[in-house]
């Protein structure tokens, strides 16, 4: 088995290299341009992170595609048409900078959503090389994308099925400063000695590698072009590793991201109002994007309870056969008010969207 893996990975490799698309980048020899970014320092601010001269600038104006990534199951369908929905609702209004939509459906093959969702279908990694691990198609999707498709919009959006668009989304990007969401759990500094495998010590200190995932990001598309390749290799690379595959988890291509990125000289504003995730995150004024990727469980006193004995409770991942059925009850009083606002989302998308329960 480990033969006919070791086969795969290197012939995908080569076809990579060959393709008349895209060059495959050799990470052991890349030369990256470090930008010397890391002098200007960080200031924390309670909602921004960036560097001490982006404080003085103003965000662009420039629009942004909004680029989705998922593939064909049910499960996924039903977000990606929940997240379309409200970009569409929140598209024209006052605030947003938000462009064209595509879902990059790494599925191989069309499915029944082409009509209703704008999609550009591209090929999944061959088959047995992401190992389970389905987001390690991610990367590879955009290299397809970035490589095929026309895309008008000078930046670009990174961002996923479970996304809500509460508030219209400005270009939080500032030239060749991409925004991301700092996301508590990528730990760069804490894991030095894993990160040094990918990022070596002439490439700068482990803290130029940006606490981000690839979503959500707001990145210059020409940036986004010579990160993803870097950004693909990086997470064969640690999912290949042992230590990397075992310490990052569900995370590895989140950190692959950020090395990638890290690689290329690429340093993040950090927005910390990007985006909020509910029930840790409380409230939804002034954030951008809803991610429910975490349970809610409460008891009808609105207390926070385990899912298993909740009298009241919304969790994404009860539905992974099917669309969550319309008109889902409201908390109870003292839920916070983005657990509120999320399921009162979910329900008027649900009561507008057509053939709701289709799942096929």
């Amino acid at each position: 088995m480990a033969r006919k893996h070791f086969s795969l990975s290197t012939l995908f490799l080569v076809l990579l290299a060959v393709g008349s698309f895209f060059a495959t980048y050799n990470l052991l020899t890349l030369a990256v341009h470090y930008k010397a970014v890391n002098s200007l320092g960080l200031l924390n601010d309670p909602i921004v992170e960036m560097h001490d001269n982006m404080k003085r600038a103003r965000g662009t104006k420039a629009l942004f595609h909004v680029a989705l990534t998922t593939i064909d199951t049910p499960y996924s369908k039903w977000q990606s048409r929940i997240m379309y929905y409200w970009y569409k609702r929140t598209k024209d209004k006052a605030g947003s900078n938000m462009g064209k939509f595509t879902r990059i459906l790494h599925s191989g093959e069309p499915d029944n959503l082409m009509d209703e969702i704008p999609t550009f279908v591209v090929d999944p990694l061959p088959s047995g090389l992401d190992r389970g691990y389905i987001v390690l198609n991610r990367p590879w999707a955009f290299v397809q994308w970035l490589e095929r498709a026309t895309i008008e919009e000078e930046y670009i959006l990174m961002a996923e099925p479970d996304h809500i668009f509460v508030n219209p989304l400005p270009n939080l990007a500032r030239g060749e400063f991409p925004a991301g969401f700092p996301f508590s759990y990528i730990e760069p500094a804490d894991n030095e000695k894993i990160i040094r495998k990918y990022f070596p010590k002439e490439n700068g200190p482990v803290t130029n590698v940006d606490p981000v995932g690839n979503s959500p990001v707001i990145i210059r598309k020409d940036l986004l072009k010579k990160i993803a390749p870097s950004w693909m290799n990086v997470s064969l690379r640690m999912k290949d590793d042992p230590e990397t595959d075992k310490s990052f988890g569900w995370v590895l291509e989140m950190y692959a991201y950020a090395v990638a990125s890290a690689l290329h000289g690429v340093r993040h504003i950090l927005r910390k109002d990007f985006m909020l995730q509910p029930p840790v995150d409380l409230e939804t004024d002034k954030r951008f994007i809803i991610h429910y990727t975490y349970g809610c469980s409460y008891n009808m006193k609105g207390e926070p309870t385990y899912e298993r004995i909740a009298e009241w409770r919304f969790n994404k991942r009860l539905h992974l056969r099917g669309p969550p059925p319309r008109n889902l009850p409201l908390p109870p009083p003292g839920v916070p008010e983005s657990v509120v606002t999320l399921v009162k989302m979910v329900n008027e998308a649900t009561a507008n969207i057509p053939n709701w329960d289709t799942t096929e």
